[in-house]
């Protein structure tokens, strides 16, 4: 958790930043510096839980000696009027900080309970469902997380640490074969190829071309079982395109090995999260 905190140091940063600009004039103009309180911050709906130790480095940030009481934790659910976090510090870091960290944890967690609709569509099932790169920029590290947090997994985290041959990559190199050919000669033995095709006749291509992952875009069920039957398991089979949560169960029993599903991040609705000062 603390590598999580680390690596988004500086988003925390410049979000509070964003919010506070020059100064919380409206809080500093009426709360004491030394005064302190207790704050709730509670669902208003069901929910699963993503961002809380984001939410923390907010108030610590504003306050170095900020407490913090949960009986939650990230991935658990929560349902509507539970207490998620009781903070204990300053007043104005309390006041101050509350949007921003409740911006954290309304979007972080609705990307979890997004998520994990899609999870228990297919419990029971062997197939792996993924995110995307379709991500709000800064944020990929974050909301990635929240999907792991929804009981899914991430896919590549961006153009460094996988090879995925695209559509735009193979008509630059003329084909597949040829783009397959050049990766081979220069990628490491270790990494897995992927090769995004769009016709059965792609699919062929990327076979004979001994591509590791086929993944198959914005392909009808039929040719989806259809490439599966043709592949036989001699590559992964993973689906992308025009995956929503009501195609889902049919397109897991087409026998697919993955499901990759930008939905997962970029449909993700913010949750409903508030605070409330207490005694």
């Amino acid at each position: 958790m603390k590598e999580l905190i680390d690596q988004n140091q500086e988003l925390i940063r410049l979000a509070l930043e964003e919010d506070i600009g020059a100064g919380d004039i409206t809080t500093d103009a009426l709360i004491a510096p030394e005064s302190t309180a207790t704050a709730v911050i509670y669902a208003k709906e069901p929910l699963i839980i993503a961002g809380l130790p984001v939410a923390k480095e907010v108030f610590t940030t504003l306050d170095p000696t900020a407490n913090f009481d949960t009986t939650f934790q990230d991935g658990d659910r929560a349902e509507s009027n539970d207490d998620i976090l009781t903070v204990q510090c300053t007043l104005r870091a309390l006041l101050t900080g509350e949007r921003t960290a409740l911006n954290f944890l309304q979007r972080l967690s609705g990307i979890s309970t997004h998520t994990r609709k899609y999870v228990d569509r297919v419990a029971g099932s062997s197939v792996r469902l993924t995110d995307t790169r379709k991500t709000i920029p800064g944020w990929r590290g974050l909301e990635k997380y929240a999907v792991k947090v929804g009981g899914a997994h991430n896919h590549r985290f961006g153009l460094y640490d996988a090879i995925l041959i695209k559509d735009n990559h193979i008509a630059a190199c003329g084909g597949i074969s040829e783009a397959v050919a050049k990766v081979q000669s220069d990628k490491d033995a270790s990494q897995q190829i992927e090769v995004e095709v769009s016709d059965l006749g792609q699919v062929k291509e990327a076979l004979e071309s001994r591509a590791d992952i086929i993944m198959l875009d914005n392909m009808n069920l039929t040719d989806i079982r259809r490439a599966v039957t043709f592949v036989k398991g001699r590559a992964l089979i993973e689906v992308s395109g025009g995956v929503t949560l009501d195609r889902l169960t049919e397109i897991a029993d087409t026998g697919v090995d993955i499901i990759s599903i930008g939905a997962l991040t970029h449909s993700a609705r913010a949750v409903d999260i508030s605070m409330r000062l207490v005694e």
